[in-house]
């Protein structure tokens, strides 16, 4: 392979071959007997390693070891528990280059991106070792004489994380990191089409748990494709499964994971939006645009999709817009210099061109056009061009959310308009307004306001820090992740009644004597 920006180093710093297992119990390496999975960077379309996937036998015996861990693990104490995850996040630390030129080169986002999807691993582990001292229930006063209540938290099981391709080491590390504080063991599928970076972060894990003499089990990882993902979705021995991905995906784990009545804490689609008033920034609006719309090529679930303009200030927006888009680099995402890389593969590719023939279709004017990026400075396919259509926030394809470069403006007349459209499709993750009007702001963020998880004041919608519970809505699942207290998901609550006394008094003043 050719070695691009130091990428052979790289994956040579991570133990990365040409052939390798996708299957771990830990710092056991089954052979991996499935289907082979070959990771090709969309970057030249060049083959970066094959990962050698899970059958449903080799599947079975990684969740047996898994269980077999949780049972040593959840008796240790969380502290403990927490030291090992700070050892974690100093080994971060180090690989966080080669680790961020992986994620880069592996998935197609900006260097910088990368580094910064390796920094939110480092970020959820500090966030997690302050957490293992957090743990805490509730005390509360008995109606009863004598009496004393509270609740508690135990360690839950075996925790399945399904991620998507798009960030192919961080939101699994917002699961695992908080999961195994909890006492949790983790079982990981990783998308299929980024393989090689989960195979990383377990090698990087497996150096901090023999260190430290960890069970075997407690992080467990299963290349493969849907069939895999199918396992875990009805694996009764899988009390919670973390689901990110598109709502597609989303309904039929949910599906199969409520058949069972298990828990699933699901991360799907978005169609954010932004609202700019009237004397709102324009230069911190567009800057807040830009990343959001183009970065990570529009793959993120948090992209802005949707520019719900002011019409008094619309032709200045869109004029800016078309200025900046004008003075975007595309290209190598490991070439400093590039703002854009490429797609994910030509899949996405075609979902881009349809979407685009679709906006025509539906009478949307295009102020940037879209389309291939051809040349040969493009080294594969994967290359297109960031796209700004003029549209009705009524037409069929602004109501979907197609992952890629695509942003629609949009215009309205009055706040009650703006939220009123904001809120008018069926995913609820991310949004944001864009405003010097106080209570242009609290409307937005009040019960009438934004019906998302996440609602932003003069930011945009790309981009969360830990502390906070990150998730949405509707159609995007409901689940939270992260930051605050998702943790509790994570661990099953009791509560407790204690009698010290010597009667036995009964709720509600009932008696029943003999």
């Amino acid at each position: 392979m050719e070695n691009q920006f130091g990428i052979a180093e790289a994956l040579k710093e991570l133990g990365i071959h040409n052939e390798n297992s996708g299957v771990s119990s830990g710092s056991v390496w089954l052979t991996g007997k499935g289907e082979k999975l070959e990771s090709y960077s969309p970057v030249n379309w060049q083959l970066v390693g094959v990962v050698r996937s899970a059958t449903e036998e080799e599947y079975n015996q990684v969740v047996d070891t898994a269980l077999k861990g949780f049972r040593e693990w959840r008796e240790w104490p969380a502290p403990k528990r927490g030291e090992v995850i700070r050892q974690i996040g100093l080994e971060l630390r180090k690989y966080k280059a080669s680790l961020g030129k992986l994620v880069s080169w592996e998935m197609g986002k900006s260097f910088q991106e990368g580094l910064g999807e390796v920094q939110e691993m480092i970020d959820i582990c500090d966030f997690a070792v302050g957490l293992s001292r957090q743990l805490h229930g509730l005390t509360m006063h008995s109606e009863r004489p004598s009496h004393r209540m509270y609740e508690q938290y135990h360690s839950l099981g075996a925790v399945g994380i399904i991620s998507s391709f798009n960030f192919p080491v961080a939101v699994w590390s917002w699961n695992a990191m908080i999961a195994w504080v909890c006492g949790d063991v983790c079982v990981w599928k990783p998308s299929e089409k980024v393989p090689l970076c989960s195979i990383a972060c377990q090698k990087i894990i497996n150096t901090v748990f023999e260190a430290n003499e960890v069970p075997e089990g407690v992080s467990c990882l299963v290349n493969g494709g849907v069939q895999t993902g199918q396992l875990l979705s009805h694996d009764r021995r899988i009390p919670l499964l973390s689901a990110t991905g598109s709502i597609r995906m989303g309904k039929k784990v949910g599906e199969a994971v409520g058949a069972r009545l298990g828990k699933a804490l699901l991360e799907l689609g978005g169609n954010n939006a932004i609202i700019i008033t009237e004397d709102a920034d324009l230069d911190m609006a567009i800057r807040s645009i830009l990343f959001g719309a183009v970065g990570t090529c529009g793959q993120r679930c948090t992209s802005t999709r949707r520019l719900i303009i002011h019409e008094s200030i619309y032709e200045e927006i869109k004029r800016m817009l078309v200025n900046a888009y004008s003075q975007l680099k595309i290209g190598n995402p490991l070439d400093v210099s590039n703002h854009v890389g490429p797609l994910i593969d030509k899949t996405a590719v075609n979902l881009y061109l349809n979407a685009l023939e679709k906006i025509r279709e539906e009478g949307g004017v295009f102020a940037v056009e879209g389309g291939l990026l051809e040349g040969t400075q493009y080294e594969s396919d994967c290359y297109v061009k960031p796209a700004i259509a003029e549209v009705e926030n009524s037409y069929k394809i602004v109501q979907e959310e197609t992952f890629a470069p695509i942003l629609y403006l949009i215009r309205y007349n009055n706040i009650s308009q703006a939220i009123e459209m904001h809120n008018s499709v069926v995913q609820g993750l991310s949004s944001a307004i864009m405003t010097n009007n106080l209570k242009y702001a609290e409307q937005f963020l009040s019960h009438e306001g934004s019906d998302c998880g996440i609602a932003n004041v003069n930011i945009g919608t790309s981009g969360a820090e830990i502390g906070g519970a990150f998730g949405g809505e509707k159609e995007t699942g409901g689940g939270r992740e992260s930051g605050s207290d998702a943790w509790k998901i994570y661990m099953r609550r009791q509560t407790n009644t204690i009698n010290y006394g010597t009667d036995l008094p009964l709720a509600q003043g009932i008696k029943f004597d003999i």
